[in-house]
């Protein structure tokens, strides 16, 4: 690594000012600082100086998203086997085979996302953002497998255009770069993201008879009043399985004893808020207890109990990773708590409900991205106002 950096250390010269290619500044500067920790310091204005920067923070989000990421992959396979009837491979064959299924749109994500903000940087002659880094992954992993690659570029872009670069770029959007992908998917193209979408066979085989590739959560919006949830291959689903991700959906976000794992690594690099993530479970228990009370065939989501909606769908995903992104959430203590909990109780309400949209964890984020900023603005008031209150008590 020694030898490496002072062979970039040589050429960095002719892309500063004055340099051969100084016009690309920004972009070997986006290249240098991911290899390397940068050895300027700040001249001015600075209270703590830090090896840690913004691009290691992401990465440790990455890092927490790799259980997910690694059995979603797994799943895949496993998905495809039930579906076609050949279980005859094992654990790394069924890996690969969902390995390579998902990296294609990996890698699109990224290309597009990177691509764009790159050029945006090298236009207005500014550092390269690290964003990025973490919504490349996140997108994929929210989409269905089945989702083409022209359908996640194109949504990739608006999002990173107009839900990011408008605004400012990293840091200043008030919306989830992820989830407007997410949202546009859906509105633009939605019978690829309504809840019906298959595990199809990537390996050109038929599916078995019974097979059913509906998620667990469009099954029951477009039941008849039955509260039972199939696999693909029409056998029940039990709580462990939903609990472990063994069902059809979105690639990344079915398995929520990964999602608790990624959840631990947050928590203990001081990554995530444990407030949101919290009082989020606490708002989508109490709803979810609330709707089961209540039960009736004409909304038949709401037969799940607390604990299975809790389980199944993006619910525990979007809580722990989406919710909890520092730029769109709230700031405040208080507001944190507030934030969460309409965040949780919002997403059961519109998955039980809305019969049209089987899963709610995504606009509710999106919806409460938008009341982060006066949820703060309020909270923040309300302790001036009992502050002036005291002082002209004590006066």
């Amino acid at each position: 690594m020694k030898g490496l950096k002072k062979k970039i250390d040589s050429v960095k010269p002719q892309f500063e000012e004055g340099g051969k290619f100084s016009k690309l500044h920004s972009v070997f500067d986006g290249f240098y600082t991911f290899l390397f920790t940068p050895n300027e310091t700040s001249r001015s204005g600075v209270h703590i100086h830090d090896g840690n920067d913004s691009k290691r923070t992401m990465i440790m989000v990455v890092l927490a998203l790799l259980p997910c990421c690694l059995f979603g992959m797994w799943n895949i396979g496993l998905q495809h086997a039930i579906a076609t009837g050949d279980m005859d491979h094992n654990f790394f064959h069924l890996f690969f085979y969902g390995f390579f299924a998902a990296l294609p749109q990996i890698v699109t994500a990224y290309v597009v996302g990177l691509g764009i903000e790159f050029i945006v940087a090298q236009i207005r002659g500014h550092e390269i953002q690290e964003g990025f880094l973490v919504s490349g992954i996140l997108i994929p992993m929210i989409c269905p497998i089945d989702t083409p690659c022209w359908m996640i570029a194109v949504a990739v872009a608006f999002a990173v255009i107009f839900a990011k670069e408008v605004f400012g770029g990293t840091g200043y959007n008030f919306l989830n770069v992820a989830l407007v992908t997410r949202a546009f998917l859906f509105f633009a193209y939605p019978s690829q993201m309504s809840g019906d979408n298959v595990f199809v066979s990537l390996g050109g085989l038929q599916a078995v008879d019974g097979f059913s590739g509906a998620t667990p959560l469009g099954q029951l919006a477009a039941s008849d009043g039955a509260a039972q949830v199939l696999g693909v291959n029409g056998t029940p689903l039990s709580f462990t399985d939903m609990f472990m991700g063994y069902y059809p959906g979105s690639w990344g976000e079915t398995s929520t004893l990964c999602i608790l794992i990624g959840m631990v690594i947050l928590l203990a690099t001081g990554m995530a808020s444990w407030k949101i993530i919290l009082s989020g479970a606490l708002g989508g228990f109490f709803m979810a207890l609330v709707a089961n009370h209540f039960a009736t065939p004409l909304y038949p989501v709401t037969y799940l109990n607390p604990w299975e909606q809790l389980s199944l769908g993006g619910f525990a995903f979007a809580i722990v990773f989406m919710a909890t992104d520092p730029v769109t959430a709230c700031r405040t203590n208080t507001g944190k708590f507030i934030y969460g909990f309409l965040i949780g109780a919002i997403a059961i309400i519109i998955r039980c409900y809305n019969t049209g949209y089987p899963e709610g964890a995504m606009l509710a984020v999106l919806l409460m991205n938008c009341f982060a900023s006066l949820i703060d603005w309020c909270v923040v008031n309300a302790n001036i106002n009992r502050r002036m209150k005291r002082s002209l008590v004590k006066n």
